[in-house]
């Protein structure tokens, strides 16, 4: 068993900021990518920003220059930490990871149960 647990999330006025963390725990060998993705009422789930093992980013178009994903990985805990924010930023955020489980439990890839953030003055 493989559980993502997302925290952070809130209410913040226009260029606030928020951190959100993402824990991983259960039969974790290691973690490959892991990534943080949103979704507005009425609107597809996104990408936000990944993050591979070694540290590699990448970041979605519409919040580049404004969130810092990253992750420590003695912890299996991904952040995203969150500045300027915008109203259009309102969703719920999850984060999805890439698991290799222990023994021959071969490789999970699952989501959280997601993070409301709303961006409101």
């Amino acid at each position: 068993q493989v559980q993502l647990v997302e925290s952070g999330g809130g209410r913040v006025q226009p260029g606030g900021s928020l951190r959100l963390s993402c824990a991983a725990s259960g039969s974790i060998f290691s973690i490959n990518g892991m990534g943080w993705y949103r979704q507005a009422p009425g609107k597809q789930r996104e990408l936000v920003a990944a993050i591979t093992t070694g540290g590699s980013t990448a970041y979605a178009d519409s919040v580049k220059g404004r969130f810092t994903i990253s992750r420590d990985n003695a912890k299996n805990t991904m952040y995203l930490q969150m500045n300027s924010l915008k109203p259009e930023d309102t969703a719920v955020y999850y984060c999805n990871a890439e698991v290799v489980r222990v023994g021959a439990g071969g490789l999970w890839s699952g989501w959280g149960q997601g993070t409301q953030v709303t961006v409101s003055s």
